[in-house]
């Protein structure tokens, strides 16, 4: 999320309901038998100086030393920190950087979705969107910026949440006709007995954004549509249709909350860089999720920290 400037504002109102733990509260007991994990990374802003190299590795090392390691890890965007912003050498810098880690301090494998941060702009209009889309998706090793894939016998729908805003320029939280039209046949085609989870980088629904900056200004409060899906109402009436769909999770608010509505697990899963490698932000640490997902259609989502 693009918010750099605010990490050294002082810290105001709580994030959720509990002060984070090193195990999340977020857990639902199940004596399922395990089908599938995951380590949900997100917002790891990738860049030179301030440990964020020193700091991923950490992450990962702490991933992949848990007793009962991840089948998958499961990024959800802003994996660099500031594409749109700097010049492309800049950019590239980052994304370097990134490659590095994962090559010598990955051993588990990795799917990824676009964040806001990783879209490279010559200009702000559509067709300099796009390009950087595709750009970013090289870099992340994704052929399409939305897909689908089975997850033992859960089903994963990943979607790109950046979508160009009214006037054409940088974004906002939505999607696009040619996806919705793709996701409504997807959501269509899944047995009404594989579960299925959501993975976007901008909140779908979400608690947290409410807490992030001053959102209540003159009797109303104000969300922006850079950070919650400006078409969850439309959204929430698609997955309404759908029961099998138990879990929707994300990024981009770098803080931890858990919605539950129409059936659905909002989850916004923090974020692996904290405050932009700063610490935590308000009362969320850097971390990651550890998502159980289990074979009669239950899951945890357990938030876990890895800096202490």
């Amino acid at each position: 999320m693009n918010r750099r400037s605010s990490i050294l504002r002082s810290f105001g109102l709580i994030a959720s309901a509990i002060t984070v733990p090193k195990l999340s509260a977020f857990a639902e007991a199940s004596t399922s038998k395990k089908s599938f994990r995951i380590a949900h990374i997100t917002d790891v802003h990738m860049m030179p100086l301030i440990g964020a190299s020193k700091g991923f590795a950490k992450c990962l090392h702490h991933i992949q030393n848990l007793e009962q390691q991840p089948d998958l890890i499961l990024n959800s965007g802003d994996s660099i920190m500031d594409a749109h912003r700097g010049g492309r050498s800049v950019a590239e810098k980052q994304w370097k950087l990134w490659h590095d880690v994962l090559k010598n301090e990955l051993s588990v494998p990795i799917v990824q979705s676009l964040g806001n941060h990783d879209i490279w702009c010559k200009s702000e209009n559509v067709a300099s969107i796009e390009d950087g889309k595709k750009w970013a998706l090289d870099e992340l090793k994704e052929s399409h910026r939305y897909y689908s894939k089975d997850l033992g016998i859960w089903h994963l729908i990943s979607l790109d949440s950046i979508s160009p805003d009214k006037d054409g320029r940088w974004y906002t939280g939505k999607i696009d006709e040619e996806q919705i039209d793709w996701l409504k046949n997807e959501l269509a085609q899944i047995p009404a007995n594989k579960p299925t989870m959501i993975v976007s980088h901008i909140p779908i629904l979400s608690a947290c954004i409410f807490f992030d900056g001053k959102r209540f200004e003159k009797n109303q409060w104000n969300i922006p549509g850079k950070w919650m899906h400006e078409d969850a109402s439309d959204l929430k009436d698609l997955f309404f249709k759908y029961p099998n769909v138990k879990l929707a999770i994300s990024g981009h608010i770098h803080l931890l909350d858990r919605v539950e509505y129409n059936g659905i697990s909002y989850c916004c899963n923090g974020a692996v860089s904290g405050a932009w490698w700063g610490g935590n932000y308000q009362q969320t640490q850097p971390g990651y999720a550890i998502i159980d997902l289990f074979s009669d259609g239950t899951f945890t989502n357990n938030y876990q920290t890895y800096t202490t």
